[in-house]
């Protein structure tokens, strides 16, 4: 088949491999003139990290490199995407600076018309992967033209990529996300001022954990994904939530108790509210190093619990006014307020056709629509494995269309994608990204899609990740399974 894909992040080059594994003619479509996804020059804040260790944010056929310190920087991990494509040869599939405009079924709905930098090509099946990050949100904040008519200027963080812009302004900056705490720190250190504006308080988990244990024990293996409640939880943890629960609680518990104190919460009036168990319903945020020192230092101001209500001017300098009337200077406002999960270049009948009637994506497997043919998606499924994730995502693409593997009628299809979108409205309280968030059933979501397949790993290789990090390493060996099944099938 001739195969476009949109996007060269994680997904699209994942994506792309797999598929060229497979003798499609591919083509990768990506209007940024570099490959990264949010991991682009064109989109890097400073400060920017990876919240996994390099371990096991990684394709499975290609570590990072050793000399990676163990959180990469942006830069870092943007150019391990550059020696993928280079150890793999995907070069000649790349289209970079183009923009794809407008993707449409043919006709007969037997492929697609892709537009993209003026001239319109014609593909057998798209796969979109232009991320779940795609297009940065700020709120409908009012007085904006008053900020920026008194000198100030507000941006997401995806579009503050100068540290210099910063150097003697009062910065504001609005969340309280993993991003928002990283741009904070490196702002701190240049700025008059640098404040926290957070509509509420997310608990963060330390990367050592009482400064010893490295939190990837905790949090990516099979026993921590094990700690929240799936929707189809294994026999094992139907027992830590039932005759075991006991046992769980302590676990999540000793946690949160550690990073309170760890990290003086109480004492700077920072605990949030709730449980630590409540990392479950959106993201997990990773402790940004030198942000509770920073604040603890009073290099940065949080203030919780509050919301902007709008920009003025005073003094011949832009405000912010809080929803309870206090002013905090505002020469630089940076938005880490989440994205919007768009396909922009779809027409509307196609995007209705995609989505249920609270405009949540209704992908089977996170992956294939029900009503548009010779369509599929990489990467809709945001996890702690996204490399992983999107990767295995790629080879039950490539599956299916070989035809190696059956899917369960359309109406079941149906059911099963609604009956998730249900749980997981009620799990994280409507913040699940429009259905393309399975933090943190990272390795739940990655067993569903290979179990389709028969190409899940063994029971000895499952029962280690329940006690060590996941390796990417131990799936290496999944696409080419796939291939000599497919040899074998061949006339």
């Amino acid at each position: 088949m001739r195969i476009a894909v949109i996007g060269a992040g994680f997904a699209g080059l994942g994506t792309a491999k797999v598929l060229r594994d497979f003798d499609h003619d591919v083509v990768v479509f990506e209007k940024a003139p570099d490959v990264g996804g949010v991991w682009s020059a064109t989109r890097r804040y400073p400060g920017l990290r990876t919240q996994n260790d390099k371990g096991t944010y990684a394709f499975s056929e290609l570590p990072m490199p050793r000399d990676y310190p163990e959180w990469p920087t942006g830069e870092q991990v943007q150019r391990y995407l550059e020696l993928y494509v280079e150890r793999f040869a995907l070069a000649p599939s790349l289209r970079l600076s183009t923009e794809v405009t407008r993707a449409a079924p043919l006709a007969d709905e037997t492929g697609w018309a892709v537009t993209a930098g003026g001239v319109t090509e014609h593909f057998d099946h798209l796969v979109v992967a232009n991320g779940i990050f795609s297009e940065p949100f700020i709120p409908p904040f009012k007085g904006v033209e008053v900020l920026e008519a008194a000198g100030g200027r507000i941006l997401p963080a995806s579009g503050f990529r100068e540290l210099g812009d910063a150097v003697g302004r009062h910065v504001v900056v609005v969340g309280y996300g993993k991003s928002a705490c990283d741009v904070a720190v490196e702002t701190a250190t240049v700025a008059a001022t640098t404040t926290v504006v957070a509509r509420g308080l997310l608990w963060k988990t330390p990367r050592r954990i009482g400064g010893l244990v490295n939190y990837k024990f905790l949090l990516l293996t099979r026993l921590g994904e094990g700690m929240f409640r799936y929707i189809a939880p294994t026999a094992l943890e139907r027992f830590l939530h039932g005759r075991g629960d006991g046992f769980r609680r302590a676990m999540i518990r000793g946690v949160q108790s550690v990073a309170s104190r760890q990290y003086r919460l109480p004492a700077l009036g920072l605990v949030p509210g709730g449980t630590f168990e409540d990392i479950a319903r959106s993201t997990v945020g990773l402790v940004t190093e030198g942000f509770f020192e920073a604040v603890t230092e009073g290099r940065i101001k949080v203030v919780r619990d509050l919301t902007i209500t709008r920009f003025l001017e005073k003094d011949g300098a832009p405000h912010a006014e809080l929803a309870d009337g206090s002013l905090v200077p505002s020469d630089l406002v940076v938005c880490a307020t989440g994205f919007r999960q768009r396909v922009p270049f779809f027409d509307e009948d196609v995007r209705r056709r995609l989505t249920d009637e609270r405009g949540n994506f209704a992908l089977y497997r996170h992956i294939l629509p029900h009503d548009v043919p010779n369509l599929t998606f990489a990467g809709y499924n945001s996890s702690f494995f996204s490399p992983l994730s999107a990767e295995m995502s790629a080879v039950w693409i490539a599956s299916h269309l070989a035809g190696l593997h059956t899917v369960p009628p359309v109406e079941e299809r149906r059911r099963a994608v609604s009956e998730r979108l249900a749980w997981m409205e009620e799990r994280t309280r409507g913040h699940h990204a429009r259905g393309t968030n399975v933090i943190p059933f990272s390795m739940h979501n990655i067993d569903e899609v290979l179990d389709d397949l028969g190409l899940n790993l063994g029971a000895t290789t499952k029962a280690l990740q329940w006690l060590l990090p996941v390796d990417p390493g131990d799936y290496r060996r999944v696409n080419t399974k796939l291939r000599h099944r497919l040899r074998r099938t061949a006339p």
